[in-house]
């Protein structure tokens, strides 16, 4: 079956375990909308990503923790990185693995080799640094400096604070990251993608395309000063060999490698048809690839290629007032803040942090405040529902939902799961809102149950009670559809509480009434906030 909806998140480098700060990112996000438009029985549905092996991120941190090889550093991050995936529910259809994936390679090549032998990829010699004491060429990962367009501190290639490509040579006052040298320029032929070429089609991509302002920006500024050329090819031992005679000793340059590793993604996750238009997930540091980058080359490779219909940017998540790094070790390693705190708790706290379209930071008080109130509010009010409901039968009861209260009740959480499909769907994209509106879902079933709890106090007030019980049971049900696909693991148990199905439409269909008489299981004491 042809799918309907492709996913993609951006791959790891595998130099590090994987932090908070990577789960706030695409990862988490991604998932979000994937089991979204699951429920909604959206077609098939294809989430994807990969591992960037072969960033020099790799190697140099193997050089760092004394010289350890660089595939075993791979592998060993590469295993972990899949394991806190699998841990916080991040659930992909296919994962690339650049160097274990035995068409890798001859793919990556024949992509480059192409757009060589069309002429969209030339020879160009120009200054690259190089350090005599290390007696290495200097790009990316081994280079440091200041940023030519933005002067904050940079790599090689590109800055992440302000999104801009570099050529190396350009960076201010460099050093070799690996004995802290100043290096010397020395005259280098490698292989280049000009991007000014494709000005046109880019723009029109980018006309057509849903993405944020802060993005946007940055093409459009890059546009006006005129679209580099590209450097994809290095003097390196590390990575995917050029195809191309003369260069065989050079490695494609990683982030031009990952364009057609996307492509294998979708191969990888058992499709072999077209690929449908994408919605990718990554970081604001990775846009110029997203958006500049990868659609010029699959427009120089085959211009039948569908080109993404949304991009979903995350700005940096920071810890103590500082960007999470792998590359520094500055950062709280996710595998383990999941042995000490739950998969929905961890979701639910970087989901409603997560620094959509502004820089936000991580704080473990602010981790305690969320995986409180999840105890508190949300367990809190299905506990003392299913206690109500266990000392009046342990059953559903027999009157339905009525009331001026029950129809201003159910016109709110209509109004609001109205406004979650929105926060959930491809357009409007927005898990931190969507959590927020979750509160609010619990926020009114909460206040409905203590106001309508004190029917019980009237003399005649017995069967008015049973159908607020009744009233919130559907509020119940409806939470446990609506909040699955940002809280899984809490829904999927509420769910079976309610003798539901885990897996239902994020609609106001959830709302329901459960079948009169219909037996409830007993409350296990925590379904959220555990």
């Amino acid at each position: 079956m042809s799918a309907t909806h492709w996913i993609t998140a951006t791959p790891p480098t595998p130099n590090g375990d994987l932090h908070i700060g990577h789960l706030a990112g695409p990862y988490l996000a991604g998932d979000v909308l994937r089991r979204y438009l699951v429920a909604e029985g959206a077609g098939t549905v294809r989430y994807t990503t990969g591992l960037d092996d072969h960033q020099s991120y790799v190697p140099v941190r193997g050089l760092n923790d004394g010289g350890r090889k660089g595939e075993e550093v791979a592998d060993g991050y590469g295993a972990s990185i899949e394991s806190v995936w699998r841990q916080a529910g991040a659930d992909f259809d296919a994962i690339v693995r650049p160097r274990r994936d035995v068409e890798y390679q001859s793919v990556v090549q024949e992509f480059f080799q192409r757009l060589y032998d069309a002429g969209h990829i030339v020879a160009r010699t120009r200054p690259l640094p190089y350090c005599t004491g290390c007696e290495r060429w200097l790009y990316e990962a081994h280079l440091k400096g200041g940023c030519p367009h933005c002067g904050s501190g940079s790599n090689g290639n590109a800055c992440e604070p302000c999104g801009r490509p570099n050529d190396c040579a350009d960076l201010i006052e460099p050093v070799c990251t690996g004995c802290g040298d100043t290096p010397e320029l020395r005259d280098c032929e490698r292989l280049y993608f000009p991007l000014a070429p494709f000005e046109e089609q880019l723009t029109t991509f980018w006309a057509e395309v849903d993405m944020p302002p802060h993005l946007r920006s940055l093409c459009e500024w890059m546009r006006a000063e005129g679209l580099p050329e590209i450097a994809v090819s290095h003097p390196s031992d590390w990575g995917v060999p050029v195809p191309v005679a003369g260069f065989t000793e050079q490695r494609i340059y990683v982030w031009f490698e990952m364009a057609p590793g996307y492509l294998l993604e979708w191969t990888g996750a058992g499709e072999t048809g077209p690929a449908p238009a994408p919605v990718q997930f990554f970081g604001f540091d990775n846009g110029y690839f997203h958006a500049l980058l990868f659609p010029a080359a699959f427009r120089a490779y085959d211009a039948e290629i569908a080109l993404p219909k949304a991009f979903v940017v995350n700005e940096f998540y920071r810890l103590e007032g500082l960007k999470f790094s792998t590359s520094r070790r500055h950062a709280i390693w996710a595998h383990e803040e999941l042995a000490r705190t739950s998969a929905d708790v961890l979701r639910y706290h970087v989901l409603s942090d997560r620094p959509n379209g502004r820089q936000t930071s991580f704080s473990s008080a602010a981790l305690e405040i969320s995986r409180s109130r999840l105890a508190d509010r949300w367990d809190g009010w299905l506990g003392r529902l299913f206690a109500a409901v266990a000392e009046d039968g342990g059953v559903v009861p027999a009157e339905t939902p009525r009331g001026a209260a029950w129809e201003r009740l159910r016109g709110r959480l209509t109004e609001t799961v109205g406004q979650l499909r929105e926060a959930y769907g491809v357009e409007g994209y927005d898990a931190r809102r969507a959590v927020a509106l979750l509160d609010e879902v619990v926020a009114l079933a909460e206040d409905f149950g203590y106001v309508n709890g004190f029917e019980a106090e009237r003399p005649d007030g017995a069967s008015a009670y049973r159908a607020a019980l009744a009233a919130q049971l559907t509020a119940a049900a409806a939470l446990s559809a609506w909040a699955a696909p940002a809280l899984p693991y809490g829904s999927a148990r509420l769910s079976e509480l309610l003798g539901l199905p885990a897996v239902r439409p994020v609609d106001a269909v959830a709302l329901t009434p459960l079948v009169p008489g219909a037996p409830l299981a007993a409350w296990p004491g925590t379904v959220f906030g555990g």
